[in-house]
C-alpha cells in the first residue's frame, strides 16, 4: 500500500469511529429518550437493547478508532447499521435509511481490506 492509501486508510477509519463514539455518547446522555424511542418500535427487553447499542457503538467505535480487532467490528457495525435502517429508518424516503446502508458498506470495506497500516491490527501482524 501506498502512502496515501495508508493515511485516507486512517483517515477514513477516524471518520467511520467518530460518528459510533459520539452517538454512543449521546444515547448514554439520553438513555430515558433512547429507551423509549427503541420502545416505540415495538423491541423487547429495551434496555437491554439500549445498553448493548451504547456498548457497541462506544466500545466498537474506540476499537475502530484505534484499528484493534478492526475487521470484527467492523462486521458488527455493518449488521448494526443494517438492522438500525430496517428497524428504526424503515422508508427509502427517510435519510438515515440509505446513510445507514451507506456506512454499512464503508464497515464492510474495513471488514474486507482491515484497519491499514497506522494500526493496532497491523503492529500485531492481524
Amino acid at each position: 500500500m501506498n502512502a496515501a492509501n495508508d493515511y485516507a486508510t486512517l483517515v477514513g477509519r477516524i471518520f467511520l469511529s467518530a460518528l459510533f463514539i459520539l452517538a454512543g455518547i449521546n444515547k448514554a446522555m439520553g438513555a430515558e429518550g433512547t429507551i423509549g424511542f427503541i420502545e416505540s418500535k415495538g423491541l423487547p427487553l429495551p434496555q437491554i437493547v439500549y445498553v448493548a447499542t451504547v456498548a457497541l457503538e462506544l466500545g466498537g467505535g474506540i476499537l475502530l478508532l484505534i484499528g484493534y480487532q478492526a475487521r470484527l467490528v467492523a462486521l458488527a457495525f455493518a449488521i448494526f447499521c443494517v438492522l438500525a435502517a430496517v428497524i428504526f429508518h424503515p422508508s427509502l424516503s427517510d435519510p438515515s435509511f440509505l446513510k445507514n446502508f451507506a456506512i454499512a458498506g464503508g464497515m464492510l470495506y474495513v471488514f474486507a481490506h482491515g484497519a491499514g497500516r497506522y494500526s493496532l491490527d497491523a503492529r500485531r501482524g492481524a
